[in-house]
């Protein structure tokens, strides 16, 4: 692995229980680098599951405690109940309850002016969508409407995937519903123009919570209904939303030290499927093994070609 630059972030896509991945891999850079995350990065944007891994960042949990976490309550999350067995009749499939109970166990009351006030200072960026004002919200402990939010607000407001969990406050879901399920780009804007570290100077890296395979054949679509679309192309737009994100830090922060690193998954993994903790757990060590080794993702690897001069 390439040492780090002087300044050091950390982007993570959205994914539901498939943070076991994350955590996973960041228990293993802990390992190597002998250090905590908490230590390692100062700048920590994150979407979904992606903003529950950047808040325990910035509240100084090891990697290896944020693994623990997901093992043990992932099931307690994720709980079949009345609401899974009737779905899709009812509005959503999990309640609330259990996910903020387990946020506010690991992250207390902090407020997010607490990440930018409390030494050394962290920068968390974390995204949700406002469906009432129509745009994604980029929560950071700097801006002065968002200083005063509890940290367990901000992260339910960015995990709260439409038909899983109800809405937050009556107007946030995921981050995800936009175009930043992956972050990077957001982080590297963060970086450059509201931190003002020098894009030669930082490393940034973008961490994939798996990518599902394509299994589609042409004799399939062929014989789709209306509903047969639904989940393709949702799942279409979230692939190519995630490489966009990629291509455009690749394409206008070339002086910036970025490392994407994406497993592919052999089997679709739902954000809900607790029953495949071990398998996350091996596809978490394999990430792992990709960030040691600079093992970039394809996606990074396909530099964007330069526009031409006019």
């Amino acid at each position: 692995m390439k040492p780090f630059r002087k300044n050091v972030g950390i982007a993570i896509d959205g994914g539901g229980i498939k943070g076991v991945i994350v955590t996973t891999a960041l228990s293993i850079l802990e390992d190597a680098m002998g250090s905590s995350v908490t230590d390692i990065f100062r700048l920590a944007a994150g979407t979904s599951t992606g903003s529950i891994i950047s808040a325990g960042i910035g509240a100084w949990l090891r990697a290896s405690e944020m693994q623990k976490l997901y093992l043990e309550l992932g099931e307690s999350i994720f709980k079949k109940n009345w609401r899974t067995a009737l779905w899709p009749l009812t509005r959503y499939r999990y309640p609330q309850e259990p996910l903020e109970n387990a946020l506010r166990s690991a992250l207390g009351n902090i407020q997010m002016r607490d990440f930018w006030e409390n030494e050394p200072v962290t920068d968390v960026v974390i995204t949700a969508f406002d469906l009432l004002a129509n745009r994604t919200r980029f929560i950071k402990p700097w801006k002065e409407e968002y200083q005063d939010w509890p940290v367990v607000q901000a992260v339910m407001a960015s995990s709260s995937v439409p038909t899983y969990f109800p809405i937050v406050a009556g107007r946030y879901v995921d981050g995800g519903v936009g175009s930043y399920a992956n972050p990077c780009y957001v982080a590297a804007y963060e970086a450059a123009f509201c931190l003002k570290w020098d894009p030669g100077e930082t490393t940034l890296i973008s961490l994939g919570t798996g990518r599902d395979p394509h299994a589609l054949r042409s004799d399939q679509l062929e014989r789709f209904y209306p509903w047969d679309w639904i989940e393709p192309i949702l799942g279409a737009f979230m692939h190519s939303a995630d490489d966009q994100q990629v291509h455009l830090v690749d394409t206008f922060f070339k002086e910036l030290d970025f490392r994407r690193f994406q497993v592919n998954l052999r089997e679709p993994i739902a954000m809900d499927d607790t029953s495949q903790m071990n398998v996350l757990i091996e596809y978490g060590e394999q990430l792992g093994q990709m960030i040691l080794n600079d093992m970039f993702d394809q996606a990074h690897q396909l530099k964007a070609v330069p526009a031409p001069n006019t």
